[in-house]
């Protein structure tokens, strides 16, 4: 495997990630339009983003919990603002058991009826709030443009629904959630991300407001990689989910979700990858360290192969994903290649010169030629590559925010506007309606990523207007391409 079996990045990105995805073992096409088969390397790499948003999740009082993959059609069309935006992706079971249900069944798009439903049967009390649940799933989307991990007609996920007394409450923690996504995308996938505040047209179908994080691909685009949602008392009012306050008085509760998907796999690609393959964050990588032993004949292996097992076992003791690449009948030069096709962020060579002198050669893989080697010595070597790890997980974080940073363009005019989002990030005034919208989309096909709340905190409306219609702009606002 080299890296001449995929695009270049430059020559057609979009063939370029598609060519990872598979070619670095991530995923693969199933026989049903749209939907993937995560294959294990990309399972791993979804299950290490699990343990560290669920880590986070339970750290702040969430409880985990499972609810139905069908939902009556019925409890759908509750919510008008829901069923409007949701039903051109609907998946509906009309027949089971070789007869027609009495209702339709949908196939989960999301799950704030069927939990609204349940929350309204759980709580009574005041004394039963705030009410905190996650929930790892599936869900169904019948998408008409797909492609692997960003885009799928069936993809796996975590949802937060939360319910609470007060819209102060709820508030706190629709924005207590958005700071969590931000902390996972820094601190383990090394992806600068950017809270923003939605237009009208980008918000949550039935929420009162829409926050998300956004991340800047290879290509300049930009990927919504999490969201989370303030639904005021819009959901608690379509199922009663109510609770009896202090004062002996019935109130409707507040709820608000949040969720992050598959498609942060494809962000790590995109934000990262390079045209010689992937280059994983190592707090994700399934395989932080692989170890390649070199040698040419039966003795060499055995000196080599005792020396690589005496080095790995601390390494692994202490929690390293560490893999030994003891593939027979293969070149190392071919090792190397395929393990930079995956990613691995250090690969530590051995041979008998190593063994003799009492060292290892540790490669990084974020970095190319000569400055990616490093001869170390075995002794400390827990204490080296723990070091190199996180250094390489600072080095990706700079390169990617760098990148992002420069990329963004602050602009004036709506044709400045035009002539940015080719290429990059636009920043500009904006009202938020979604004529607006429509026009930027319909012009450029680039689209409103949001109001970024680090620009608007301290931003005073007074006299600036929107570049796209020249009325009051509502605050400063993205506008990029987007997955």
């Amino acid at each position: 495997m080299t890296s001449r079996q995929i695009a270049s990045q430059d020559e057609d990105y979009a063939r370029w990630y598609n060519d990872i995805v598979q070619k670095a073992d991530l995923a693969d096409y199933s026989p049903v339009r749209g939907s993937m088969i995560i294959k294990p390397y990309g399972y791993e790499l979804w299950e290490n983003i699990q343990g560290g948003l669920d880590r986070r999740f339970k750290a702040t009082g969430h409880k985990n919990a499972y609810f139905p993959l069908f939902i009556p059609m019925s409890f759908i069309e509750k919510e008008s603002k829901h069923i409007e935006g949701f039903a051109p992706e609907l998946a509906v079971v009309t027949h089971g058991g070789g007869k027609e249900l009495e209702e339709p069944l949908v196939v989960r798009p999301t799950s704030e009826t069927v939990i609204g439903h349940a929350f309204s049967k759980w709580i009574h009390s005041y004394r039963d709030l705030p009410l905190l649940i996650n929930q790892w799933a599936n869900v169904v989307r019948w998408e008409m443009r797909t492609r692997l991990f960003l885009r799928t007609m069936e993809f796996l996920w975590q949802e937060g629904h939360t319910a609470h007394a007060t819209e102060e409450d709820a508030i706190e923690e629709t924005m207590r959630m958005l700071d969590v996504y931000v902390d996972f995308a820094i601190n383990e996938a090394a992806i600068p991300v950017i809270k923003t505040r939605k237009s009208e047209s980008e918000r949550f179908a039935g929420a009162i407001e829409t926050y998300s994080i956004e991340a800047m691909m290879g290509n300049k685009w930009a990927l919504q990689s999490g969201t989370s949602h303030y639904l005021g008392q819009n959901f608690a009012k379509a199922f009663d989910i109510m609770y009896t306050d202090e004062s002996n008085e019935r109130q409707y509760c507040y709820t608000t979700s949040w969720g992050v998907s598959t498609r942060m796999v494809g962000a790590i690609v995109m934000a990262h990858g390079d045209d010689r393959g992937l280059r994983l964050p190592p707090r994700l990588a399934p395989i932080q360290v692989v170890v390649v032993p070199i040698y040419r004949d039966e003795e060499q292996h055995d000196l080599v192969m005792n020396a690589v097992l005496d080095i790995c076992d601390p390494l692994i003791t202490v929690g390293m994903r560490v893999h030994i690449d003891d593939r027979e009948g293969l070149t190392p030069g071919f090792k190397f290649n395929d393990w930079e096709m995956r990613g691995v962020p250090v690969r530590m060579e051995v041979g008998p010169r190593d063994v003799e002198n009492n060292s290892v050669m540790l490669v990084r893989r974020d970095q190319e030629g000569k400055a990616a080697k490093q001869s170390a010595s075995r002794d400390n070597l827990i204490q080296t590559v723990s070091r190199l790890l996180n250094d390489i997980h600072r080095e990706m974080l700079a390169q990617a925010t760098a990148f992002r940073n420069g990329n963004i363009r602050l602009v004036d005019t709506y044709d400045a506007l035009k002539e940015a989002v080719t290429d990059s990030w636009a920043l500009a005034y904006h009202c938020g309606q979604p004529a607006c919208d429509a026009t930027v989309k319909e012009d450029t096909k680039a689209s409103s990523r949001g109001f970024p709340l680090d620009k608007n905190e301290t931003w005073s409306p007074d006299g600036e207007k929107c570049v796209v219609c020249g009325k009051q702009a509502l605050g400063m606002a993205y506008f990029s391409r987007a997955y």
